[in-house]
């Protein structure tokens, strides 16, 4: 098939997911174009056979205080559709995609060119930006537009329909993981650099938003620091980067924080850590905590959205209310203090981790882009 991948090309989730996914098709055969604004995070400094790339460009127009970036997508949309003889658009994050891709469809109709929509739902384009009555009118409508609909989690499927007035189905198909790049390598070299004494290492790695709760990573971390030696490894960046390493001077040695930034081999540093903490206020899945168990870290994390259908509670990790800063901290140093349990926990994360191996899932949206090019619900 010839696929077009709208996404945010960012180190998103979503951005991500829809990347490795185009990649994973590329190698089963499909050709797959990828449409943004510039191209993914997840493609750069690479070349993969049946990969194109199709930039969207904005002019600048002294009219336009804000560029209309929605009306160049569903342009740059329709070109590629023609030109690559698309037979299916894949987009990522409703927000503005799945309205600009509407948009393309109609006047590709227009043409005698049908391309059928897929919209897949991530999470904050639902139950964050989405809700917004400035933008809740247009999402529910290009959600009912599409010819199909998917969601990452279970629990973002129920938040849809909850929020939403939702007339299309929506078929759950879980992210996952590309074991080829995460896995558990030695890299005890690199462990000795960062934990010289044998310390413990804790990590965490997010977008530094506040729904990440990061400052809970960081009281936790002070918590287990006081009573465990250890180290906590903070990977990411974002809005609230500068206020944790305020508070982590604060709160306990900062010299046991370190703050990588954003990190493209962020599984050499999962290959060192102990334990993942994941204390958000909302997850639609929690894609950086599976591939944390497919690294063998347990994870100990809320029990938000989607979390508990990847880590589950006393197997594979622990799972506490939001906000339950000395119960994570508590369960953290259950961990730490008993090498054979941390073993098994370790042992049982990566074999969860399995159940979402991008060998498994790939299929499903395989067989999915098939149904809907031959019917599915296009209006």
């Amino acid at each position: 098939m010839n696929i077009g991948i709208v996404c945010y090309p960012t180190y998103g989730g979503s951005g991500v997911v829809a990347t490795e996914l185009g990649k994973g098709l590329a190698r089963n055969g499909h050709k797959v174009h990828f449409i943004t604004y510039k191209e993914p995070a997840r493609l750069l400094d690479m070349f993969v056979e049946n990969i194109y790339f199709h930039e969207v460009r904005l002019n600048d127009y002294p009219l336009f205080e804000y560029a209309p970036y929605e009306t160049a997508l569903a342009s740059k949309l329709v070109d590629v559709a023609i030109n690559a003889k698309l037979d299916i658009f894949h987009v990522h994050y409703a927000i503005p995609h799945a309205s600009a891709a509407y948009m393309a469809r109609q006047i590709l109709l227009q043409k005698g060119i049908d391309v059928p929509v897929i919209t897949t739902l991530h999470g904050t384009d639902i139950t964050l930006v989405g809700k917004d009555p400035t933008y809740e009118p247009v999402v529910t409508y290009s959600i009912n537009q599409s010819c199909g609909v998917t969601a990452v989690s279970e629990s973002l499927r129920t938040d849809t329909f909850a929020h939403f007035d939702i007339k299309n189905e929506i078929e759950v198909i879980p992210n996952f993981i590309d074991f080829s790049r995460f896995k558990k390598v030695n890299k005890d070299h690199f462990k000795k650099a960062i934990s010289p004494n044998g310390e413990k290492i804790l990590i965490h790695t997010s977008n530094f938003r506040k729904v990440k709760r990061v400052e809970d990573v960081v009281s936790i971390f002070c918590k287990v620091s006081s009573q465990i030696p250890s180290k906590l490894l903070m990977i990411g960046d974002g809005p609230e980067r500068q206020n944790m390493e305020i508070l982590a001077r604060n709160l306990c040695s900062s010299m046991d924080v370190r703050f990588l930034g954003k990190q493209e081999a962020v599984e050499e540093l999962l290959a060192v850590a102990d334990v993942f903490l994941m204390p958000s206020e909302s997850e639609s899945f929690g894609l950086a905590a599976l591939e944390a168990m497919a690294c063998e870290v347990p994870v100990v994390s809320s029990d938000a959205g989607g979390i508990p259908e990847v880590n589950i509670d006393g197997v594979t990790g622990f799972l506490l209310k939001v906000g339950d800063v000395d119960g994570m901290a508590a369960r953290t140093m259950e961990l730490l203090s008993d090498e054979a349990k941390l073993a098994q926990f370790k042992k049982n994360a990566f074999e969860q981790s399995k159940r979402f191996d991008i060998k498994n899932i790939l299929p499903l949206y395989e067989a999915y882009y098939m149904k809907i090019k031959e019917g599915g619900n296009c209006k």
